[in-house]
């Protein structure tokens, strides 16, 4: 496989996870926008599930990196 064979399962992998963390951004925005506005519990649990899809996509992005210098340099 070649380098761009290569570059290209990275950025393949890249846009998935983009889109994952943004799809699931907007459905938990528009389920936000269903909950009374005195359920404090219920917001903070759906804030709480936007972070983790976020910060989960970090470390995607972390593992991405290792697998990107792996792919080029090897």
């Amino acid at each position: 496989m070649g380098l761009l064979g290569k570059l290209a399962i990275v950025l393949l992998v890249f846009v998935a996870i983009l889109v994952v963390v943004i799809r699931v951004a907007f459905r938990e925005r528009t389920r936000g926008k269903t909950i009374a506005r005195d359920d404090i519990a219920a917001q903070q649990a759906s804030d709480a599930r936007v972070l983790a899809v976020i910060f989960s996509a970090i470390l995607g992005g972390m593992l991405l990196t290792i697998l990107t210098a792996w792919l080029i340099f090897f």
